[in-house]
Parts: structure tokens; C-alpha cells; sequence
């Protein structure tokens, strides 16, 4: 190498060095950072890590016992596209969480603690395709419009939870779903959830797993199948007649006799008081002929 070169070299590598350090030193604790990218899986974390580069595109905290995400501290990374949160601690209210980090586009939180999804939980995640909220046992409700503005998201994954009911419009007005994770919860087939059912059947969504997406309850729909099951409703819903649908039938048929009574009462007196008025104006022409 010519001694004009060396000063160069030596200058490239100071320069890579110090890129290194900065780098290292903007790296969380316990944590591996690659270019845009932050890895914390399994470090045993008990709060969101602090100093991320505010450029990271891919942060992963999985295996970790992080109990809330700080809305401020996701905010600051503005460009991140992918989250994974799995096998955490968070639960409650996740409303408006997510509200700086609009280009995100992959979202894990499963086996967590999440018991509820509302509007505001994902409403800012505009770019969202794939969303994990499966295996989290106490997630009992999602709201109807939960997902009214991820209308790109095309794979979504609630299976394992403490689901008993999904509003059919829910899922049905999104656009891009192509899959659709159910199998494992404790649905409860009543007639309420035949319109879910049907448009199970009739939609081109990917279900896997669909010898494990059963009925839990009632007692005699228990195990079967989503197909079976709708049959099964077809015939209990449509066709059957159920305790209030008697009384309500038995209060029209009341009301009708009810109603044809006194309507045949007023006709009597009508015709009553009509035969009566008649007769008299007949007995005073009478006696008017008389007088004369």
C-alpha cells in the first residue's frame, strides 16, 4: 500500500470503530442490536428497555415479564414496523398504546393477559397486516369495531382464548383477511352466533386448524363442529319454536279473541239500541195515524 493510501485506511477504520461503539453504547442493556433492529428475547425484563435507537425498524421482547408498554416510549420509534411481544405479562387496557407507532405493520401479544380489545386498542395502526392475540386465557370480548381501521390486516390469530362470541361484522369488513386463526375457544352456539357461522362456511378466508374450532356450550352442541353445528342451528333457530315464542303467540291469539269479543259486543249494543230507536219511531207514526 503507498503511504498516501495509509492515512485513508487508517481514518476508514477509525470511522467504522467509532460506529461500532455508538452503536453498542445505544443498545439496550441485555439487549443485541443489529442494524434496526433490537433483540431482548429471554433477558427477563421487568419494564420496557430504555435508550432504543430511535431508528429501529424490528423490536422483539419476547420471553420476557414486561407488564405495560409505555405509549410515550413507543412513540419515539416512529419508524417501527415490527413488534413482537409475545409470552409477556400485559394485560387490562391497552387503549391508545399504539398510538405513535402508525407504520407498524406486525404485532405479536400473544400468550399474554390480555382480557379485552376495544376501538382504540389498534384503531391507529393503519398499516397493520399480521396481528397475534392468541393464548391469552382472559381475553374475553372484542368490541364489533375493534378492528374498523386495520383494513389491511390479512392474518389474525385469537385462537386459545376466552372468546364465547365474535360479532360477525367484525371480521367480515375486512377486506384482505385471508386467515384466520379460531380453533380453542369456548364458543357458545346459540342462535346468536349462527351468522358467524354461516359466513365461516360461505367466506374464502383460510381456517387453520378447523377440526379444533368447536362448539363449547350448549351441553348438546358440545365438541361439534362448525359445520355440524350450523346444520344443527339451521334446525333449532328456524324451524323450532321456543318458550317466549308460545307466550308471545298465546298474548297475539288473547289479544285477537279479546279484541273480537268487544268488537261483537259494540255490534250487539249497536244493533240494539238501532232496533230500539226503529220500533219507537214506529209506535209514534202509529199514533199519530190515530189521532187523525
Amino acid at each position: 500500500m503507498s503511504p498516501s493510501g495509509r492515512p485513508q485506511l487508517l481514518s476508514l477504520m477509525f470511522l467504522l470503530g467509532m460506529g461500532m461503539a455508538s452503536e453498542r453504547i445505544n443498545c439496550p442493556s441485555r439487549c443485541s442490536c443489529q442494524y434496526l433492529e433490537v433483540n431482548c428475547t429471554g433477558q427477563q425484563l421487568q419494564e420496557f428497555p430504555v435508550a432504543i435507537p430511535l431508528d429501529t425498524r424490528q423490536l422483539i421482547l419476547a420471553a420476557n415479564n414486561i407488564s405495560y408498554l409505555p405509549a410515550v416510549g413507543l412513540s419515539f420509534l416512529a419508524d417501527l414496523v415490527y413488534l413482537d411481544c409475545r409470552k409477556n405479562l400485559l394485560g387490562d387496557d391497552l387503549d391508545f398504546t399504539f398510538i405513535g407507532v402508525a407504520k407498524l405493520v406486525y404485532l405479536d401479544l400473544s400468550f399474554n393477559n390480555l382480557t379485552q380489545v376495544t376501538f382504540s386498542t389498534f384503531s391507529h395502526l393503519l398499516s397493520l397486516v399480521v396481528l397475534k392475540i392468541s393464548d391469552n386465557p382472559n381475553l374475553v370480548a372484542i368490541e364489533k369495531d375493534a378492528f374498523t381501521n386495520n383494513t389491511w390486516l390479512r392474518h389474525l390469530d385469537v385462537s386459545r382464548t376466552g372468546l364465547t362470541f365474535l360479532d360477525t361484522s367484525t371480521v367480515r369488513d375486512l377486506p384482505n383477511l385471508r386467515f384466520l386463526g379460531l380453533s380453542d375457544n369456548l364458543w357458545h352456539c346459540n342462535c346468536s352466533f349462527l351468522d358467524f357461522i354461516t359466513w365461516m362456511t360461505e367466506s374464502n378466508v383460510h381456517f387453520p386448524d378447523a377440526d379444533h374450532i368447536t362448539c363449547y356450550t350448549p351441553e348438546g352442541l358440545r365438541a361439534l363442529k362448525m359445520p355440524a353445528a350450523e346444520a344443527q342451528l339451521h334446525f333449532n333457530c328456524l324451524t323450532r319454536l321456543y318458550k317466549q315464542d308460545y307466550v308471545f303467540l298465546c298474548l297475539i291469539g288473547f289479544c285477537i279473541f279479546f279484541a273480537g269479543t268487544v268488537a261483537a259486543w259494540l255490534a250487539g249494543i249497536c244493533t240494539v239500541i238501532y232496533e230500539f230507536h226503529t220500533s219507537k219511531g214506529g209506535e209514534e207514526e202509529e199514533e199519530e195515524e190515530e189521532d187523525t
